[in-house]
């Protein structure tokens, strides 16, 4: 990974990817991939425009208090916005909130493609560089295998005693049990699956 370190946070170029800030042309692709029922099928549900819209807002007022955030990604050899990948704290009341997680949320056509993988290695070397944290997580609900496979190819790791029942959803919803993953800095710096 490089950056571009006159800029704040950071452009995080990959072999294949850049990762940056949001620029307006990104809200309506955006708002498809967040209205498509396959892509939220493991979230809260879809999202229309004007909800899609107000999540980029937090995202960007994100990166201008904390330095760091959800970046948008795009290919790098022809320019397509394809969604985003990085850091977002997560304060809800759990066992291990207040933490910073790596996630990832990227269009259908964008899959199987190992974006999530080389986007998610970009944000998780800003992690534990510039940004000095010292413990990255990641969550998903417990049925969402592909996000999961993911998270074990980044080399992070998992414990059952872990497993949380997530606070923002009812009790008996489908998605409500969650894993947690996690990585230490340690853990990289000894080197992840690359």
């Amino acid at each position: 990974m490089t950056t571009d370190a006159d800029e704040r946070p950071p452009r995080l170029l990959t072999e294949r990817l850049t990762l940056r800030r949001w620029s307006q042309a990104d809200r309506e692709p955006f708002a498809r991939l967040n209205a498509d029922p396959e892509v939220m099928r493991f979230l809260h549900g879809t999202l229309d425009r004007a909800a899609s819209d107000a999540l980029v807002d937090r995202i960007e007022a994100g990166f201008d208090k904390l330095g760091y955030g959800l970046w948008a990604v795009e290919v790098r050899s022809s320019g397509d916005f394809i969604g985003f990948t990085g850091l977002a704290l997560q304060t809800f009341e759990a066992h291990f909130t207040p933490a910073v997680e790596v996630g990832w949320r990227l269009a259908r056509a964008a899959w199987r493609h190992g974006y999530a993988t080389e986007a998610a290695r970009a944000a998780l070397d800003f992690a534990f560089g510039p940004a000095g944290l010292t413990e990255v997580v990641s969550i998903t609900t417990q049925a969402n295998e592909r996000s999961r496979a993911v998270m074990r190819r980044l080399g992070m790791t998992t414990d059952q005693a872990d497993d949380f029942a997530h606070p923002l959803l009812p009790e008996g919803h489908p998605l409500r049990p969650h894993v947690l993953y996690r990585m230490t800095r340690r853990q990289w710096d000894r080197g992840p699956v690359r």
